[in-house]
Parts: structure tokens; C-alpha cells; sequence
């Protein structure tokens, strides 16, 4: 089974270097491909493969453009796999699982160095406080014994977040045993923007880390910040000077407002995973959750930042990921399965059922519970399901 491990690194200047050189041609390379392909559709071609795309880019591009013989100079799986990726967005796109794929830029930070063992008879060594990696040598970890040292390492990706440089890596690691004993049963987690999720089996339901007064506290700072960026931009235009153009003045706030954003990420992040081990420790039979209309929601623009702080798809994900890893059914029920409108105790459906109505009152049998704990019970229960591959 393979696990993801992510922690801190504290590369050298040298490997510093190296390593946005190598991020910085695998973005030239992923917006290269998405241009090239946009020409050749404008000219009446059909979609270019990564492996056209890789035999032109070799036997093509560079040879017609030495001014591009810097594209030469990195590790190239690392070209390759940023070549593969835009190839699966494509894909998405084709199949309408996702927008058309759009050019990256150096501020979003967004591009990753991958790695991978070189060939059967090499390996990617680890230590308790450090990494191995192909061309760049061993690197320094800031958290010693995170990385399993006698497992394989497949490979990994190395990105950079605020000034601070990461180190992901895929490890093979042994399947653990279904510990799951007669007396566990199902839950149902309902998941939504008042409280983050509210178990069938727990009685207290888990915040909305977004709404702490901690959280608040960041988002304030974030906003000051970004008002600070923008004067110094209408500064710059009203000097005359390109307002594209980055000053050290300039550079130094973006950076400031990175590593907010990567704290904000981080808090999330950490209540997600927070949640999703919550859920996972109690070993159940199954966990039911509902397949939300994300997308859809979206479109409300009163709840879209909402929603996008709340993280429902990261959430899913790596859930499934951990329901699989200790052996447990994930159920996938429709998105119009009425887990809200329908009593827990009786059956009964209630039509009229309000967004602002926050308890549910059945007036047949004469229930009064909270209306996520409502649902999330009738959740546990659901007979019409798909399981979750």
C-alpha cells in the first residue's frame, strides 16, 4: 500500500537554487504544452498527446529556439511528469469533470519538483534527518523520524510554500488488518457551513474551524495585508513604472501574504485531518457521507467563499483514502436523498422543511432533534448507496 508523507526541508543555497530552477522549467514546460495545444486546435489539429508533445519538444522546439537550451540544464522525469499532468487536466476537461486548463504563474506557487528512483537497482535512501533525492544530493529534514526509513520510497515531489521548501514522498508501506470487532456499527456524517461535520455516534458536532475567533483574527490580517500590496501597486502606477514588474518592496509584502495563506491552509488542513481521524479511530463497519452538489453550491455567490474555506472535496478524499487504509466501508449516497427532511425515528417526510428551520420537529411521532444530527442518523441508516472504489 502506498502512504504520503509530507514534512519540512532545510535545503542549502546550492539546493535552493536547484530546486527553483527545476520548478521553473517544469512551469515553463506545463504552459508550453497548453499554448501549443491551443495552437494546433486554432489551426484545425486535433489534441497533442504528452508523448507528441515530448517528441516535439525535444526534436522540435529546443533545436529551433537555443535561447531555450536551459530546458536541458534540470532532471528530465521532472519535465516528463509536469508534461503527464497537464495532460491528465486535459482529460478532466475532455470529460467534463473540470474547467479547461489554465497557464500557471510563478505567485501561486503552484508548480512542484518531482522525483522519482531512477531505476530498479537504485533507491531513494531516507534517514531519521534526511532525504536522499536524485540530483539534488542528501537535504536536511526539520522533523526527524517522520519519513519511514525501511520502507521503499516510489517517489516524491518537492514544492515551495511562503519562502518555506516541502518534501512529499510515496512510500510502500504494509496493509494494515481490518481491527474491526462484532459490536461496531455504521455511522453517518453530515457535513455543512454552521458546523463542519455532525457524527450519527457523537454528541457533539465538529466546529466550523473557519468561524473561531482565531481564524477571524488571520482573515483580518490577511485583508490588511493585501490592502498594503495594492497601494504600492497604484504607487508604481502612478510613477509610470510597469505595474508587472515586482520592487523588493513589493516582493517582500507578496511574501508576507503567502505565508498567511499558508497558515489559514494549514489550520483547515489540520481539522480536516483532525475529523477524519475522529471518525476512522472508532473502527465502524461503514461511514456514510452524502454526495454534495459542490460545484453547484458554488454558483450562490453569498455562500461560494464559505463553502471554499470548508474544503468538502479534500475533506472526501482523504477520507476515502483513510477508510481504504483501515479497511472500512466509505457509502456514497445521492445528493437528492432526502437525509434532512426525513424523520429518524418514524419515516415520516417533512415537505415543508425550511433552510432556516435548524430543528427538526416531526409532528408525527413527535421527534424534536437538531436537523444535522437528524440527518446525519438517517444517513448511518440509508439502504440505497454506492460504495466508494
Amino acid at each position: 500500500m502506498l502512504k504520503a508523507y509530507k514534512t519540512e526541508i532545510n535545503p542549502t543555497a546550492q539546493q535552493k537554487a536547484k530546486i527553483k530552477q527545476t520548478i521553473g522549467v517544469c512551469r515553463f514546460v506545463y504552459n508550453l504544452y497548453i499554448a501549443h495545444n491551443i495552437e494546433v486546435y486554432n489551426n484545425g489539429g486535433s489534441f497533442v498527446s504528452g508523448m507528441n508533445f515530448s517528441i516535439w519538444l525535444n526534436n522540435g522546439y529546443i533545436p529551433t529556439h537555443p535561447a531555450h537550451s536551459w530546458l536541458k540544464d534540470v532532471s528530465s522525469k521532472a519535465i516528463k511528469k509536469a508534461i503527464m499532468n497537464v495532460e491528465t487536466a486535459f482529460k478532466r476537461f475532455f470529460k467534463g469533470k473540470s474547467g479547461f486548463p489554465k497557464f500557471k504563474k510563478k505567485k501561486n506557487q503552484d508548480v512542484k519538483m518531482y522525483f522519482v528512483k531512477n531505476d530498479k537497482a537504485t533507491f531513494i535512501s531516507s534517514e531519521r534527518h534526511r532525504l536522499k533525492k536524485p540530483t539534488l544530493g542528501w537535504v536536511q529534514l526539520k522533523e526527524y523520524g517522520y519519513i519511514p526509513t525501511n520502507n521503499v520510497i516510489q517517489s516524491g515531489t518537492v514544492s515551495i510554500k511562503a519562502g518555506r521548501y516541502f518534501v512529499s514522498v510515496l512510500v510502500n508501506v504494509p496493509d494494515k488488518q481490518s481491527e474491526s470487532t462484532p459490536e461496531t456499527i455504521g455511522i453517518g456524517v453530515d457535513i455543512g457551513l454552521k458546523e463542519f461535520a455532525v457524527s450519527s455516534q457523537k454528541e457533539q458536532p465538529f466546529k466550523n474551524i473557519n468561524k473561531t475567533s482565531r481564524v477571524k483574527k488571520i482573515k483580518k490580517k490577511l485583508k490588511r495585508e493585501q490592502r498594503r500590496l495594492s497601494k504600492k501597486y497604484e504607487h508604481k502606477k502612478k510613477r509610470g513604472e510597469k505595474a508587472a514588474t515586482y520592487s523588493a518592496n513589493i516582493a517582500k509584502q507578496v511574501k508576507k501574504i503567502q505565508a498567511i495563506h499558508l497558515r489559514l491552509t494549514n489550520i483547515r488542513t489540520n481539522q480536516i485531518n483532525y475529523v477524519v481521524n475522529e471518525l476512522v479511530k472508532t473502527k465502524p463497519t461503514h461511514i456514510t457521507i452524502e454526495d454534495l452538489n459542490v460545484s453547484g453550491m458554488m454558483k450562490n455567490r453569498h455562500l461560494a467563499k464559505s463553502i471554499q474555506e470548508q474544503k468538502f472535496y479534500e475533506f472526501r478524499i482523504k477520507l476515502e483514502n483513510k477508510c481504504k487504509a483501515n479497511n472500512i466501508e466509505l457509502r456514497i449516497v445521492d445528493r437528492f436523498y432526502p437525509s434532512s427532511k426525513t424523520c429518524s425515528c418514524c419515516g415520516s417526510i417533512k415537505k415543508d422543511l425550511k433552510l432556516s428551520d435548524r430543528t427538526y420537529i416531526c409532528f408525527t411521532c413527535g421527534l424534536s432533534l437538531d436537523r444535522d444530527k437528524n440527518a446525519s442518523i438517517n444517513l448511518a441508516n440509508a439502504l440505497i448507496y454506492k460504495v466508494a472504489q
